[in-house]
């Protein structure tokens, strides 16, 4: 018996060795420290729910699977072209791929797994952290489900397309048309220059599938209230039975300090005596929901939550600022575009994931503006465990309106006039990633649109946000078409520091500037192509760069006490041939040394440079 054990275990390893040599990262850019850490037998091995842990009884799909590249419309494929490592992109060097696909081609996928024996009987849940853009599932030859959506997460129940015993076939196809279709895809362009970057195709974050009960917590959306010293928690229960107990309860380390139970749609929290999220201190609740059927627990999630507010509110000169916990913190940050030279989208492990927010936080930032990118659920989780505030961007798409940004100006024929299929891929959309997010704290700014970017009906989205979520602020447009509406104005300036006039908007809206700085210096070896970089400003050294950046910081301390209350500095690194970043794009040089950065932006922080308004 153990003979036959060493065998199989044997073979086993044989079998994952054999797997693996089918996989090469495709050469010739540079590549990150993480990406030579990276195993087709363990790829982003992580949990990647954290905001809803039901830890037992899950498997990660990500590794080697299928691929073939079909021109569009066609059947499955007979055949198939090699291995693709998954939740890497297509194009990206870490798939193993490295190709394009295009709007007239199909990305089709292939893999089989075996339910483990834990799984038996329960309902299969099969879930997509994001895949780009258009996604078919069949399983075991029948059509599971289908998604369309770049940027946020799906799940398919396949419990009734699994066989009895064996390996169950799973195949995926992808449609993406980049930019040759009205959907959302941020950055991307088929011919990628300047400001955007290489297309993104396929699956990009985590596969992975979960043995559930037949009733079971789908989600749970929870809504702090710190004037309340309340949250509350609305569970999604699926396939809930009358009689069922849904219980909520709040802890503080091992002491449980408050427990309800779902009235209706809700449960209501008291949370005395809040400990409050903040940069300085990101205290998290832990989080308990279960739903019991005569005194028994069918089912069981662990999720986690802060008490903290996003507000706006007057300063003693009658400008609005913005508020965090009723108190004015200058929010001050880089635009982060969140992609990797090897993976595109994806970073290669969880600590490159991790790691840029770390870093960014030893700069002397408290927050990052997330542009036109939606980033996995531990990307927030890692924000909110670290304390970093977040703008959150709606991915653009579908671009080409008019630009009319002159102080004062409301002129709505500067919206773009979009095709029903295009204003109903944008509102479906964002309606999905404003769902997923919700619970992250850290998150405390929607942001619709950027620049005029595909800016529609600009009043009607910038309302319906601000009704969805009533609990954080809304920059309308940043950079964009202003109009009256939304709690933010928002002005881009490059590469010096500027902000909207006070007299002008100061009454209504908190004033920001969403974008500055922009200044280069390409550094040799560490660079997308060696020639024709681009920034906004270019520099031969550091000692340059940084005299230029800390003439900025002081510009931005007049700036506070006139009225503005928030910087975004462009940018974390450098991306594709932007080299105005603070680190290079394979993160393998700081180009300003932390320390210095954090000193300078310290002194942005100093509460004496505003008072509010009693």
């Amino acid at each position: 018996m153990k003979k036959a054990y060493l065998i199989s275990a044997l073979s086993f390893a044989l079998f994952l060795n054999a797997n693996a040599q089918d996989w090469k990262i495709v050469p010739g850019k540079i590549t990150t420290t993480w990406s030579e850490q990276v195993k087709p037998t363990a790829t982003l091995p992580e949990y990647p729910r954290p905001q809803l842990v039901r830890d037992n009884n899950w498997k990660n799909l990500n590794g080697l699977w299928n691929y073939a590249i079909r021109p569009k419309d066609q059947q499955q494929p007979a055949s198939w072209d090699g291995k693709i490592l998954v939740p890497f992109a297509a194009e990206s060097a870490l798939s193993g791929v490295g190709k394009t696909v295009g709007k007239d081609q199909e990305l089709w996928y292939n893999t089989t797994w075996t339910i483990p024996s834990s799984m038996k009987g329960k309902k299969i849940l099969l879930h997509f952290g994001a895949v780009d853009w258009r996604t078919t599932v069949y399983v075991n030859g029948k059509e599971a489900g289908s998604h369309e959506g770049g940027f946020d997460p799906f799940t398919i129940d396949i419990t009734s397309f699994l066989k009895k015993g064996g390996a169950q076939d799973i195949v995926v196809r992808v449609w993406d048309p980049t930019d040759d279709g009205p959907q959302p895809r941020g950055k991307q362009v088929n011919k990628p220059e300047g400001i955007w970057y290489t297309p993104v195709t396929g699956i990009w974050q985590t596969v992975w599938a979960e043995a559930v009960n037949n009733t079971y917590i789908a989600a749970t959306k929870q809504t702090p209230d710190i004037d309340q010293q309340t949250l509350t928690v609305a569970p999604q229960v699926e396939n809930i039975q009358p009689g069922d107990v849904v219980t909520v309860a709040a802890f503080d380390g091992g002491n449980k300090v408050a427990e309800s139970q779902v009235n209706g749609e809700s449960a209501n929290l008291k949370i005395a005596s809040p400990k409050l999220w903040s940069p300085d201190a990101p205290f998290l609740y832990d989080l308990k929901v279960t739903v019991s059927r005569k005194g028994k627990v069918i089912d069981e999630v662990k999720s986690y939550f802060a008490m903290r507010k996003s507000s706006i509110g007057k300063d003693a000169n009658g400008v609005q600022r913005m508020l965090l916990n009723n108190r004015f913190v200058f929010q001050f940050g880089p635009l982060d575009q969140g992609w990797w030279p090897d993976g595109l989208y994806t970073a290669p492990t969880d600590e490159a994931l991790k790691f840029d927010i770390v870093q960014t936080k030893a700069m002397g930032f408290n927050m990052i503006r997330k542009h036109i990118k939606v980033e996995p659920a531990r990307w927030y989780y890692y924000c909110d465990k670290l304390g970093m505030l977040v703008w959150q961007d709606m991915p653009s798409g579908d671009l080409g309106n008019g630009w009319e940004n002159r102080p004062g100006v409301i002129d709505r024929a500067t919206d773009k006039n979009r095709t029903p299929e295009s204003e109903g891929y944008y509102r479906k959309e964002w309606n999905a990633i404003m769902e997923a997010l919700h619970n992250y704290p850290s998150i405390v700014v929607w942001t619709p649109f950027n620049e005029a970017w595909g800016q529609f009906k600009t009043v009607e989205i910038a309302e319906w946000t601000m009704k969805k979520d009533p609990s954080r602020l809304v920059n309308t447009a940043s950079g964009g078409n202003f109009y009256p509406v939304g709690q933010i104005i928002d002005l881009h300036n490059y590469p010096e520091p500027a902000m909207p006039d006070p007299a002008v908007y100061g009454d209504k809206r908190a004033i920001v500037l969403g974008e500055y700085g922009g200044l280069g210096l390409p550094i040799n070896e560490h660079s997308w192509q060696q020639k024709d970089n681009w920034g906004y400003q270019s520099f031969k050294n550091e000692n340059d760069l940084f005299k230029r950046y800390s003439q900025f910081t002081d510009r931005l301390e007049q700036l506070i006490k006139l009225g503005l209350s928030a910087a975004v500095y462009t940018q974390t690194t450098d991306v594709e041939v932007e080299v105005n970043g603070l680190m290079t794009y394979d993160r393998k040089v700081q180009k300003v040394a932390v320390e210095k950065l954090k000193q300078v932006a310290s002194k942005l922080y100093n509460p004496a440079l505003v008072t509010l308004n009693p």
